[in-house]
């Protein structure tokens, strides 16, 4: 049998017990009022560099029902809840494989008409196995209302917290539940579905479509089967719900709290133009303004929607549809110990539609590496992690359960970039060479752009701007790049102000290792 380790938050607890002594014997102490904690590889960072990384998956159950999230109880006993779309959660074990019982059936009270609705997020109690329950997110029959409710095992009892009107559009319920290193869950709503936010949801405080919630489902408050913690940015803010923790989001899918330091990472699907992750610290997140829909990404969607002297968080990372992308999935931050000297510290995220596979990782200058390391299996709905916190995906048809494991693997390309810029103009000239043990023969480079950089021109290649996307193909004259040898081209483009380089390529699909310098010349 597989031991899981139970993680522990890396922050201090020794005030949290102090502070329990003074908790008044009516209000239950439950372990969601305190800090959680984590062991495993905690703040450490691995140096691999990037494009070094390579992922692989193998699958280790199949017959899944749209699988649509992976949650690990922290029982001691290996096992794995996995949550289908219809209302059914199913339990898989390393050793015997998927139970073919249901752990929970929701199927009489879970409305999964649209392609979007159904059973959105399962979570462990913080104090499983003592107290049995799973909370649950939802869209509920009859009319699509976005649900939070607690699900008891042993008895099948379904006790509804919170609710919130969805009948209009079937889309953007968004759906992520997650205990925070505070103790509070946290809960992320989309904006009501539709085109362009039609509701103006995303900026409005009066409802909580387009909103991270935060709230205490350890007590009861008045009327409420859960208690707002005082300290919720929008508190006593009036015409404000103060359930609201951050807002600006479309359809925030899925997100994860870094167990190392609390940080929050979130993907944020786009309308069309651009995908967003999205990385902020726990100290700046309570308020946090994403943009939508006044901005999607880093540009401005609908200027209505701006307001004068608005602080908006940015991303970390944007990419767009011409990269094969529809929809960000998000997903974690790797803190186990099998791969922490590959991947310690690195963000592992993907999109539904492209598959790929993206690394990112704090540069230590305000900037983030990035690379794209690979592909996962088609329709990626989850990125999970056990208790010990090692990786597997679900995906949602032909629904499967896969395990995700990483690899250090020498780039078989190399390219130096060195672009001269000046006033409103620069170029880039590349060399390409071939670091592998096998010719290539006919080629592709794709890379991404600042955003308001446009090429103008190129030479030996044959090169395609599509939004911030690049793609350069080979000539007649180079089409072979023999192992040790180099090919060169370059482009002329116009910008508007910011003349950084491209951050990551890939040539025919295959990180390369990338080294630019800069070259001012007025």
């Amino acid at each position: 049998m597989l031991h899981l380790l139970r993680r522990r938050w890396t922050a201090p607890l020794f005030l949290v017990a102090v502070l329990a002594l003074f908790v008044p014997l009516t209000v239950p102490l439950t372990a969601s009022a305190t800090e959680p904690t984590v062991t495993g590889s905690g703040g450490a960072a691995a140096e691999v560099p990037l494009e070094e990384l390579a992922v692989t998956t193998t699958q280790v159950a199949f017959g899944l029902r749209r699988p649509i999230d992976i949650a690990a109880p922290d029982d001691g006993s290996g096992r794995l809840f996995i949550a289908e779309k219809r209302g059914t959660v199913r339990a898989y074990h390393p050793d015997t494989g998927l139970a073919e019982e249901f752990v929970a059936d929701l199927t009489d009270v879970v409305d999964e008409s649209g392609n979007e609705r159904g059973l959105l997020s399962i979570l462990p109690d913080p104090a499983f196995p003592e107290v049995r329950d799973l909370y649950v997110v939802y869209t509920a029959l009859p009319d699509g209302a976005v649900t939070l409710a607690r699900y008891g095992l042993d008895d099948g009892g379904l006790e509804v917290l919170l609710s919130q009107e969805h009948a209009e559009q079937w889309n953007h319920n968004g759906g992520t539940i997650a205990f925070g290193p505070d103790g509070y869950l946290y809960w992320t709503i989309g904006d009501g579905g539709g085109a362009g936010d039609p509701y103006d949801s995303g900026q409005r405080l009066d409802t909580l479509l387009g909103k991270m919630l935060r709230i205490d489902v350890s007590r009861t408050c008045g009327d409420l089967p859960y208690c707002v913690p005082d300290d919720n940015p929008f508190v006593g803010v009036p015409d404000a719900r103060p359930e609201i923790w951050a807002y600006g989001l479309r359809n925030p899918w899925r997100f994860s709290f870094d167990s190392a330091d609390g940080s929050l990472w979130l993907g944020d699907v786009g309308q069309g133009t651009w995908e967003e992750i999205n990385h902020v610290a726990r100290t700046e997140q309570a308020g946090a303004n994403f943009g939508w829909s006044c901005r999607e990404g880093l540009v401005v969607f609908d200027e209505a929607q701006c307001a004068d002297g608005a602080e908006y968080t940015d991303p970390v990372f944007t990419y767009s549809p011409y990269t094969g992308g529809c929809a960000v999935v998000g997903g974690r931050v790797y803190r186990g110990e099998q791969y922490a000297d590959l991947l310690g510290g690195t963000y592992i995220g993907t999109d539904y539609c492209s598959s790929a596979v993206w690394a990112l990782r704090e540069d230590g200058e305000g900037g983030y590496e990035q690379a794209e390391i690979g592909r996962f299996p088609t329709q990626i709905t989850d990125v999970g992690e056990t208790v010990d916190g090692e990786f597997y995906l679900v995906n949602d048809l032909p629904g499967g359960l896969h395990k995700v494991a990483f690899e250090q693997q020498q780039p078989t390309c190399r390219i130096d970039l060195t672009s001269t810029t000046w006033g409103g103009g620069l170029t880039a000239d590349l060399t390409v060479t071939n670091t592998g043990s096998t010719p290539v023969d006919g080629w592709t480079l794709t890379f991404p752009l600042a955003l308001d950089q446009t090429v103008i021109s190129d030479w030996n290649t044959d090169l395609v701007q599509l939004s911030n996307m690049v793609r350069a193909s080979n000539g007649t004259h180079n089409a072979v790049i023999e192992p040790g040898e180099s090919i060169s081209l370059g482009y002329l483009a116009s910008h508007t102000g910011d003349v950084s380089p491209p951050k990551r390529a890939n040539l025919n699909g295959e990180a390369c290792a990338l080294t630019t310098s800069e070259v001012p010349v007025g």
